[in-house]
């Protein structure tokens, strides 16, 4: 399969710290691409070596079919970015920000400023200066000069920090119209569950600087993660039911209650049932499924102190 963009090994050491090693991503034309994990995972290296802010220490980048070098100008032309905080010329204008951007890069075409000022709905903010906007704005501001010259591939590192809860789902819907409507390819990083599981098609997780693994959200959904969980009284002898009563072995004991049952071939009547006649004393009962939190717990086996669910 061919790719729009993908990584060989990447690896970045500075100063003998090793911040990712042999990342390998792979990111098909047409879709949106979530790059996932805690704060200090290494998704902001991975961002500043794909636009050429930083060398790779080791590997290759090879995006539009050809490999990334220093003076792949033509290559980075095709790319909208926002690495980091966005910054600009603060007292001037929000216009007068993308126009001179629009200049800068050559671009001249008519009515695509005020497009993108109103598709990050900032028309209204459009003759204020840049020192006046609040963060939210600013980041705004940020992702309609990364779209202006309607890009190819679009590549953004936590694009939603600083906006509300409102302004983060209107960036959602501008992302999935980016890429149904206009065909762009879009890479964005974060540390939030909600921001990315409902939009991305494919999941990167990277933790701790590797790449732990790439999945799609349709495999993810069509995983057996379905599961019966329950609270009991008393845990050890609920165990005992579940393993010599009714021969059961994919379940897990969580803390000193909950216990998670993954046999999809049992029923709740029947665990009631068994329980019942075995003395065993249910408090709570529900069939629930993995998240994709849980699929993440599983693959790095620790806490999500910072990838968060919003």
């Amino acid at each position: 399969m061919s790719y729009i963009l993908q990584t060989n090994h990447l690896t970045k050491i500075i100063s003998g710290k090793e911040l990712v090693r042999d990342v390998n991503v792979h990111l098909k034309k047409g879709e949106i691409y979530g790059f996932l994990g805690p704060n200090g995972a290494g998704k902001t290296t991975v961002m500043k070596m794909l636009v050429n802010l930083w060398k790779p220490t080791k590997g290759t980048i090879e995006i539009f079919g050809e490999i990334l070098r220093p003076q792949s100008y033509e290559v980075l032309k095709r790319i909208g970015s926002i690495i980091e905080f966005p910054t600009f010329y603060e007292r001037m204008t929000g216009y007068e920000n993308l126009k001179l951007h629009c200049e800068y890069m050559g671009y001249y075409h008519h009515g695509s400023v005020r497009n993108a000022l109103e598709l990050l709905d900032l028309t209204d903010a459009a003759a204020k200066p840049v020192k006046n906007y609040s963060l939210g704005m600013k980041e705004r501001l940020g992702i309609a000069r990364a779209i202006l010259l309607r890009p190819e591939l679009l590549i953004l590192d936590e694009p939603t920090n600083g906006l509300d809860p409102a302004g983060m789902k209107q960036i959602r819907d501008l992302l999935k119209k980016l890429c149904t409507e206009y065909g762009t390819t879009i890479l964005i990083s974060t540390h939030i569950l909600s921001e990315i599981e409902t939009i991305a098609d494919t999941i990167g997780l990277i933790h701790q600087g590797c790449l732990m693994n790439e999945i799609s959200m349709k495999e993810i959904e069509e995983m057996s993660l379905s599961y019966i969980e329950l609270s009991v009284q008393d845990p050890r002898q609920a165990a005992y039911v579940l393993s010599q009563k009714l021969g059961l072995t994919n379940f897990r004991i969580l803390g000193e209650e909950q216990i998670r049952i993954y046999d999809s071939h049992i029923s709740t009547q029947e665990l009631l049932k068994t329980f019942s006649a075995n003395q065993v004393e249910v408090t709570a009962l529900g069939k629930k499924s993995d998240t994709l939190e849980d699929y993440f717990l599983k693959m790095t086996g620790e806490g999500m102190n910072h990838v968060k669910a919003d």
